[in-house]
């Protein structure tokens, strides 16, 4: 051996040693499973030790830090996936930073040759995009792919090779397109790498403490990826059959699926193949209608794909000018705490706060009151939503806010206003949503309407008109 350089030994005794471990790094985001995660199938395939990653980033500006509700629910849907991996021989690795910093960090840490991840929609495709070019110039093996949407929004254009920005034709051509692949399998085991370091989950500071204000969401959920299957296998057999019924509160109609959609706990893969699967006369009925509903989600998404300021910016930009008042504290509050002296309003407002959830319906009427009766900007509700709803995600959030609103993509004119009385005779007659969240609406006392809703009504088409003719929409 004498007079043979470092590498020169090294090549002679690499026989003797055996193969050299690459090992894959899976970085998770917004798909906490194990089944139906393409980027966990190929660093299985590969055949190498696997690094599990989350990384909780909250320091990179293209990222909108977790409202209060949202990290409730991660702290307890990573703890469900560490298990889960642990029960197949793998290790959950938690990691906390920005993302350009911590991935080449953990690269290096591993001796990493490879790293995959399922794609991401909004602002953060830069990082994703700038650390694939990166890590690819360093020798890495880098792989994304599509895990996250039927249909990745590229590939749904117009004839003119433009993004759709109304739903009903974007579904139209969606349903046009090959049928969804099928979910696959999760692996049977996992070979992780040894001596990883994980941050403790405990130690983020997820969960409320003082005060502890998570009891109705501890009752009403159970996150992780055998809650959500558990919460769609119920749907299926009980709840589709009546999802005709969707719009009244007050039974359970609806498939309360979103949060596991949100963190990537359950794919639109699965529900898609599941529902098709399910073969009940009466629930077939519904079918293709709750179908269109993952079909908004897409949407929403595809919004965001073009909008990645969604959050932040009026897609219609002649609501730049619009004239939004100015709610005095107490009016706000009002409107937060479900006190407004609107019933059906304050049973929503109600329901949010202890569940982290609220019925489709009722989300557009209390946005509704917020945005037109209120005359309060929608952003203002939009992050209240953020920081209470435990299925707030970048697209649907600030997309359904918009499109309330008038001011985002879809036909949805400025003019709609949803009467929040109207609305709780059609769709609540009986009062079984109001007597759940706010059983005193009945009874004297209860407060008057902190605004007149049809001079509010009045007030608020006036301001769009004026704004109209001022600043045509953009």
């Amino acid at each position: 051996m004498a007079g043979l350089s470092i590498a020169s030994a090294f090549a002679v005794l690499a026989p003797t040693l055996g193969p050299v471990s690459s090992p894959t790094i899976v970085w998770l985001r917004d798909d906490l499973r194990l089944s139906d995660n393409p980027a966990l199938q190929w660093a299985s395939e590969r055949g190498e030790p696997i690094v599990l990653v989350y990384l909780l980033d909250e320091a990179s500006p293209e990222l909108r830090p977790l409202g209060g509700a949202s990290k409730w629910w991660l702290h307890h849907s990573l703890t469900s996936l560490a298990s889960d991996a642990a029960a197949i021989g793998g290790q959950l690795i938690l990691r906390r930073g920005a993302a350009r910093d911590v991935i080449p960090a953990l690269v290096t840490e591993s001796g990493a040759g490879a790293i995959s991840w399922n794609r991401r929609y909004g602002a953060s495709r830069e990082i994703d995009q700038e650390l694939k070019t990166s890590l690819r110039d360093q020798g890495l093996e880098v792989e994304s792919f599509q895990g996250s949407v039927l249909f990745e929004p590229w590939t749904i254009t117009n004839k003119d090779g433009k993004p759709f920005q109304v739903f009903t034709p974007f579904w139209k051509n969606c349903l046009n397109q090959d049928a969804p692949r099928e979910p696959l399998p999760a692996p049977k085991t996992l070979h992780s790498l040894p001596g990883v370091h994980s941050d403790d989950v405990d130690q983020w500071g997820l969960l409320p403490t003082s005060p502890d204000w998570a009891g109705g969401l501890r009752e009403t959920w159970t996150p992780g990826e055998t809650g959500g299957h558990e919460r769609l296998r119920v749907f299926l057999e009980s709840g589709l059959a009546i999802y005709h019924r969707r719009d009244e509160p007050g039974i359970v109609a609806t498939s309360m699926l979103s949060p596991h959609l949100r963190f990537g706990e359950v794919s639109p893969f699965q529900v898609w193949h599941e529902t098709m699967l399910n073969s009940d006369s009466e629930a077939m009925k519904n079918r293709d209608k709750f179908l269109s509903e993952v079909g908004w989600r897409e949407f929403m998404i595809n919004v965001l794909y073009q909008h990645p300021r969604l959050h932040l910016d009026n897609i219609k930009t002649n609501f730049d000018h619009f004239p939004w008042g100015e709610p005095t504290a107490e009016e706000l509050r009002a409107w937060q705490k479900g006190e407004t002296g609107i019933p059906l309003v304050d049973a929503g407002m109600k329901e949010l706060w202890h569940t982290g959830y609220m019925h489709n319906r009722v989300r557009m009427v209390a946005a509704s009151f917020l945005i037109k009766n209120m005359l309060v900007h929608w952003r203002v509700g939009e992050q209240w939503f953020w920081d209470t709803l435990v299925d707030a995600d970048e697209a649907n959030n600030p997309g359904s806010w918009q499109w309330v609103a008038g001011c985002g993509t879809d036909a949805a004119p400025y003019f709609r206003v949803f009467n929040p009385v109207v609305q709780a005779e059609k769709f609540d007659p009986e009062g079984i949503y109001r007597s759940r969240w706010v059983p005193e609406y009945l009874m004297p006392g209860y407060p008057e309407p902190i605004v007149d809703l049809a001079e509010t009504r009045q007030r608020a088409l006036t301001a769009f008109e004026v704004t109209k003719a001022s600043h045509p929409a953009g």
